[in-house]
Formats: C-alpha cells, structure tokens, sequence
C-alpha cells in the first residue's frame, strides 16, 4: 500500500515537471502577424462643434413715445396677438388737455385771421382810391400773413396733440407670440430720454435661429447653407436639423478666445425649441456618401525590418520628398507575402476614416498594424490530466 502511494507520488510530480518543461522551455518564439483591411464604401464627414442659443427669426419690441401711467394691460407672457390688437392704454387726460388748449388757440387763432382778412380788404380799397399811404396798406397786408401763418401753426399743434393721444392705446404692430411684458397697471412710463419697451413679440416662433459662436480656427470651414444638427438639455434624445444662414463678421473675445456668431436657421414646427435654450450644435462642413474608406491609422503604418524574414518589401510609389500635395500619401498593402506601398489622393480624414480619391481598389488588403502571436508545442502538457488547461487563443 505505501509502495503504491510512493508510485503515484513520483509520477505526479513527473508529469508537473514534464508541463513545465513545455510551457517554459519548450516555446517558440512569438510570430509576428499582420493586421489588414479592404477598403468599404460609406458615408464620411468633416465636422465643426459649436454651442449656442436659440432665438426667435425676429423679434419686434413695442414702446410708448409718450410719458403717462399705464391704465390697462390686456396681454401676458405667450399671448398669442394680431396685428393692430389693442395691447394696452395710458392715461390721456393731460394729453386731453393739452389738445383741448391748442383746439381754444386755434379758434382764437382763425378768429383773428378773419378780422385781418376784413380790415386787409379795406385798406386794398383806400389804397387804391388814394386814401391812404402804401406804408399802411403794406402793414395790413403783412398782418393779414401773419394771421394766416398763427393759423398754420396752431393746425400743426393740434395735430401733435392729438396724435399724442392716441399714442395712448398701444397696438400690436405684427402678428406673433409676447415673449416679454414689462408694464403692469398702475405703473408710470417715462420717455424723457429714450423710448421705453413695453413689450416684446416674436413673430413666428414655428421658425428659429440659433446664434452659434464658432472657434475662429474653424469658422474657415464654415459657409452658408451648410447642414446643422443640434441638441438641446430638454430634449436630448430629439436631433434638431438646421442649415447655416450667414456668418456675422463682428468677433467676440472672451478669455482671449475669438469666436464668429453663426446664425442658423431651425425649423420649429412642433414647438419644442423656446427662446435662450443652449445648444450644442455640429456643422457639417463636409460630406461624401459614397466614398472610399479605410482606416486612419493605416496613414501611420510603417513596415519594421523585421518583417523582411517572413516578408518581400517592394518600396512603390514616388519618393515622398518630392509630393508637396498633402493629400498625397504612402499606405502599405498585402499581396500574397509581399509588401507593397501604394501612393493614394486622401479627401475627407475625420481621424477615424480616411476617403481615398485615387490609388487604391476595394480589393487591396491595406496593412492598419501588427498582432503578435505566441504558439507552444506541449502537446503532452495540455493532454495532462493533473493539470488545468491553458485558454484558448
């Protein structure tokens, strides 16, 4: 019985030996493979990121030319107005009052243009018998225009007066939605100085803007009518489209960094962008649908020497020094055993997919890098049964 324990102890500790002389000294050297891909044909693009703020197309601010004290208000935030809707009114009896002078003004004013007129007309008779001098004649003429040109400017005041009081009913000048209202009853308007905003309309809010700030390293590659996609944090699972409108030539400088407002147009049709939304916007400023994409890091991809034991090396193509084209690059493709450069034309590169314009085929397999394989041959140790086996590559 100990013979038996004493066997099957030396050929357990056998077989560990064996394993390990398999797995530690018995392994070949680790290959080299390489990492090829065809060419596919898909969509690519070049893109320009920006945030910004929807706005309305066009917003109309209502004011009072007048100074007085709001009577009443008959609109609130979103009301919906016509144009030529009765917004609000202000108190008019100074104003009344002034027309009512200027009305008494001009009476006296006409009166006395009449008397003038009469006492004119006699003097033309006197004048023209002999009667009297052609120095009062002249006066009785003068008076008489200057009767009729106090009626003139009177007229005129009347008509300022009244028109200042109908600047006490405030009308809507435009069809659209109230964005802001910023008078209540009982509050006094004061336009001294300068003409103050009672309200503000959006004309249509079914149309939006969103005013982008752009890099300056990337407003080159922006241009109008460009496609837009945007985001905004009330809706992030919805993808708003937009199209560039014009691009404001005035920069903004904030912390040293110069952007260019970019006005894009954003159709509002279910009413979900409002007015001072951020927006996390991307601009296409270039697209292929159909182009001829391979991998960026095949750019990058260099053969290393050691690939000539397994490998034939053919350097093809021009001699890189002499291409000033950027778009003139060298890749490297797989032919059977041999490693052959290629020069190709590059269009749209997103860092991620490369177009090729000319120089390659969808056939070619375009070497993107290098895997290293290990492999063993201990057969025996992976067929032992005191031991686990090794995972599968």
């Amino acid at each position: 019985m100990k013979r038996n324990k004493i066997i099957i102890s030396i050929a357990v500790i056998a077989a560990i030996a064996l394993a390990l002389f398999f797995l530690f000294f018995n392994k070949k050297q680790d290959g080299v493979q390489l990492e090829t891909e065809k060419p596919k044909i898909g969509y690519i693009s070049e893109t320009v990121t920006a945030t910004g703020t929807v706005q309305p197309v066009d917003t109309t601010t209502v004011g009072s030319r007048i100074s007085a004290t709001i009577e009443e208000v008959y609109v609130d935030f979103n009301s919906k107005v016509k144009k030529g809707q009765l917004l609000a009114v202000l108190d008019k009896s100074l104003l009344q009052a002034t027309v009512d002078q200027v009305k008494a003004n001009l009476a006296e004013a006409e009166s006395n243009a009449i008397y003038q007129k009469s006492n004119f007309n006699r003097q033309d008779q006197l004048y023209k018998t002999g009667s009297v001098s052609r120095a009062e004649y002249e006066i009785a003429l003068n008076t008489y225009n200057t009767s009729k040109a106090a009626v003139n400017s009177i007229k005129a005041q009347l008509y300022s007066a009244e028109r200042n009081v109908s600047f006490t009913r405030i009308y809507s000048p435009v069809d659209g939605v109230i964005l802001s209202r910023s008078v209540s009853p009982g509050q006094t308007v004061a336009a001294s100085f300068n003409t103050p905003t009672l309200f503000s309309i959006a004309k249509d809010i079914t149309k939006m803007q969103v005013e982008a700030a752009v890099d300056e390293a990337d407003i080159g590659d922006v241009s109008n009518g460009q496609r837009t996609t945007f985001t905004v944090d009330a809706y992030l699972n919805d993808v708003f489209k937009g199209t560039v409108k014009s691009i404001r030539l005035r920069p903004t400088t904030t912390s040293n960094v110069v952007t260019y407002t970019t006005i894009l147009d954003a159709p509002n049709d279910a009413l979900k962008l409002k007015p001072g939304m951020t927006a996390s916007i991307t601009i296409y400023t270039k697209e292929v649908n159909k182009a001829l994409l391979i991998p960026a890091k095949a750019l990058k991809y260099s053969p290393d020497s050691t690939l000539s034991k397994k490998y034939t090396i053919e350097q093809g193509g021009e001699n890189t020094s002499k291409s000033k084209d950027a778009t003139q690059v060298y890749i490297w493709v797989l032919n059977g055993n041999t490693i052959v450069r290629k020069q190709i034309r590059t269009g749209i590169n997103n860092n991620t997919q490369v177009e090729v314009l000319t120089g390659l085929d969808a056939n070619d397999h375009v070497i993107i890098g290098t895997s290293t394989v290990a492999s063993n041959t201990g057969t025996a140790a992976a067929s032992s049964p005191f031991l686990p086996q090794r995972p599968k590559r």
